[in-house]
């Protein structure tokens, strides 16, 4: 049971979906790019920064709340590093949905600019949420957009059949989200989107994953298992952790037969809820 998985993921249409961002990304003035606080690399596509080039960006950093604060505020200054401003949020809660608006406003100053010294005034910005697949980007456009919002459908000069959402005088939004891939070429990105349920489990094998998110605990969180579960101080082996949270949790199969699978069920359950405490996978490089 030591054998590493080798996760993988099999994305249709993938070149359809970047033809088509390509085309709508050429109506916009504001890449609203939304990723999951844990694991702020593996969960961004990387040929997001050619594809918006030009363009306002604001980086959404999702779930933070189940997101270490010492990792949130790392990869915050990361980005503000890179030029591009990131707001921490949770679109579950709509926790810092406020703080949203005037990060756009920060992103837009200089198209703004531009456009008063054009003699553009008051055209609203138009943006579009990207992201990666499970993100959250309908569940964020549907709670930033909230009941109030009238599409406003096909005015002259945009491409038939494209919805725009008026958010305020200032913001409109594509309402289609624009989806992108993680990029593969590295296991440990299979392995952390995995993690957080970005992959779908039936593809996964539930106690390999489990195993590899108890390696990864052993290193970095280390008294996360024990608080949660009081499993034994004196275990280190990530087989025999499992075996001992099955064991306290009551995972059994017919007769005393541990089930390993169950209660690697019930750890990854634990991790992708917050149950296990507020973790940040991965840290800028």
């Amino acid at each position: 049971m030591n054998h590493h998985m080798n996760y993988q993921w099999y994305p249709g249409h993938m070149t359809k979906a970047m033809r088509m961002m390509q085309e709508d990304i050429k109506l916009i003035d504001l890449v609203i790019e939304l990723i999951d606080a844990r694991i702020p690399y593996s969960s961004r596509n990387p040929d997001i920064d050619k594809l918006s080039s030009g363009k306002g960006r604001l980086v959404l950093m999702n779930k933070s709340d189940l997101a270490d604060p010492k990792g949130n505020r790392v990869w915050l200054s990361c980005f503000r590093e890179r030029g591009v401003i990131a707001v921490e949020m949770d679109s579950r809660s709509r926790a810092g949905m406020k703080s949203i608006q005037a990060a756009v406003n920060e992103a837009c100053r200089e198209k703004r600019e531009r456009d008063r010294r054009r003699g553009i005034q008051n055209r609203p910005i138009r943006a579009m949420v990207v992201g990666i697949p499970n993100v959250g980007k309908s569940t964020f456009i549907n709670s930033y957009a909230g009941k109030a919002c009238a599409k406003t459908g096909n005015k002259p000069g945009v491409t038939k059949g494209k919805q725009w959402i008026r958010l305020s005088k200032d913001l409109e939004l594509l309402d289609t989200p624009g989806i992108l891939w993680p990029k593969f070429e590295d296991q440990e990105v299979g392995m952390r989107l995995a993690f957080i349920g970005s992959i779908n489990d039936h593809i996964l094998v539930e106690e390999e994953l489990a195993l590899d998110l108890i390696r990864f605990l052993n290193t970095r969180y280390p008294s996360a298992i024990q608080e949660r579960y009081h499993t034994d101080r004196e275990i280190t082996e990530p087989v025999q952790i499992l075996e001992n949270i099955a064991r306290i949790r009551g995972c059994y199969k017919k007769g005393q037969e541990v089930d390993y699978s169950r209660a690697a069920s019930i750890l990854l359950d634990d991790f992708r809820s917050g149950r296990l405490g507020r973790i940040t996978v991965e840290l800028p490089s």
